[in-house]
């Protein structure tokens, strides 16, 4: 059965959106926190004015900026998650397409976390990268001890340790998410992609 996904462009029209979406959550965890921009700025290594401009959803930091951003408010990228569906009634253990969390990112993509609260030992995200979008040009980490990156469609480039890979429909990747990478979909059509992590942590 077809999965119907968002098309490039619908993605792309929803960027701003999500861009407004992440500031806000930002902005209400740190207010929150009883923290100041000027503090965060400085423990995130970015300037309070462009941490503003993210905050109002003008301006789209790269994930590794985010990251920073995340750790000096003293929570993981997994506080960035949608709510489940308050509706939502069913067994734990099993995620309805409509149920997935979805976590706003600032590359231009749909991010959506597959495995439930209850996941311990791995970690499934399906992730749409629009054409010609990036994780941004700085290499992140993140929690985990492995980490397979496995391209369903389209195809990405993923740089870890400082080298290029070519992923086509089909290739699958194992890397060690605590060295630096970065990915890019260098082409005209949008990029689906499984990131498997083990052990879960929420903290792409």
């Amino acid at each position: 059965m077809a999965l119907h996904e968002p098309s490039a462009g619908s993605i792309a029209d929803d960027k701003s959106e999500h861009d407004r979406e992440l500031g806000m959550r930002l902005r209400s965890i740190r207010k929150s926190k009883g923290r100041s921009m000027r503090e965060i700025a400085l423990d995130a290594g970015v300037s309070e004015s462009f941490l503003s401009q993210v905050e109002r959803g003008i301006a789209s930091p790269s994930v590794a900026s985010l990251r920073r951003i995340c750790i000096a408010l003293g929570e993981s990228m997994g506080a960035l998650f949608d709510d489940l569906a308050p509706h939502s009634t069913h067994d734990e253990r099993l995620v309805r397409v409509g149920d997935r969390r979805r976590i706003y990112r600032p590359d231009g993509s749909a991010d959506y976390l597959i495995t439930p609260h209850v996941a311990t030992q791995l970690e499934v995200h399906h992730n749409i990268i629009s054409p010609h979008r990036s994780s941004g040009p700085e290499p992140y980490t993140h929690l985990g001890e492995e980490e397979c990156v496995y391209v369903l469609q389209g195809s990405l480039t993923l740089t870890w340790d400082g080298a290029d890979y070519e992923l086509g429909a089909g290739d699958a990747m194992l890397i060690d998410p605590k060295v630096g990478h970065r990915f890019a979909n260098n082409t005209d059509e949008p990029a689906i992609v499984l990131w498997i992590i083990s052990p879960a942590n929420k903290d792409i």
